[in-house]
């Protein structure tokens, strides 16, 4: 949600910040690139989704970092509490990205007021800092304002896999750069159709994450208690694979 974290110093933040451009320098990412080469957002800076403001500054590459980073389809943002005013929500699970206001203010009468050399009041400089979320991230808010410029062409659309996905009624999250099953949420994360050089590639990624979600123990109870390299493991990913083995002819 948005906040005003008064408990750090502006220092900490600008620290955090230079940290994460240097990490993305030696990983060979310049942040002041736009992160927009392969077709996932449109062209543009960073906006709030509910005032429609250009973020700027430092601001401007800390999202296109986190944009590029996701996966995210848009360049909009918001607070917890502008998408709930905004009829919606941020989905359960996700992780919002931080952000700073930066400005000054005069302090009132009666304060412990700082003077300058002409005794007038000092102007304070003051640093707030904000968690948004991309609106990839929200559900709820609209048509209009989910829409996202998409590279992806509706022709390719298999229409038998579209309907078989649409009819499990699972939650299905596409953005980011992982494809997933997250059973403590009970949610299928998958990435944009478009990140897959051959389009039935996603569905297939699509088919199997819900062949994991099948075994939620409201549906099936089939999920091993045992992690990665365990026989059980072994047997739910031979279950999920059968879910996406399907032929194209038979998902047209």
């Amino acid at each position: 949600m948005g906040y005003q974290d008064k408990g750090r110093t502006g220092a900490t933040l600008y620290s955090e910040v230079t940290d994460r451009i240097i990490a993305q320098i030696e990983e060979g990412t310049l942040p002041w690139v736009r992160p927009w080469d392969d077709g996932r957002a449109a062209l543009g800076l960073p906006r709030n989704a509910g005032t429609g403001r250009r973020y700027s500054g430092i601001n401007v590459l800390i999202l296109w970092h986190r944009l590029f980073e996701q996966g995210y389809g848009s360049q909009r943002w918001l607070t917890y509490r502008q998408a709930q005013a905004m009829g919606g929500n941020v989905r359960k699970g996700e992780q919002g990205t931080t952000v700073c206001y930066a400005d000054r203010f005069t302090p009132k009468d009666g304060e412990n007021i700082p003077t300058g050399p002409d005794g007038e009041p000092r102007q304070i400089a003051f640093l707030k800092r904000f968690t948004v979320f991309n609106i990839d991230q929200c559900e709820g808010l609209g048509e209009p304002t989910m829409a996202t410029i998409t590279t992806w062409n509706e022709a390719l659309t298999l229409p038998g896999a579209q309907a078989l996905i649409e009819a499990t009624g699972a939650d299905i999250r596409i953005g980011g750069g992982e494809a997933y099953y997250a059973p403590q949420d009970d949610y299928v994360r998958v990435p944009r159709p478009e990140h897959f050089h051959e389009p039935i590639n996603w569905y297939r990624t699509v088919l199997h994450e819900l062949g994991h979600w099948t075994g939620h123990r409201s549906r099936l109870d089939r999920l091993p208690d045992s992690g990665f390299g365990s026989p059980a493991y072994a047997r739910e990913e031979l279950v999920a694979l059968s879910g996406q083995s399907a032929p194209p002819a038979t998902l047209q």
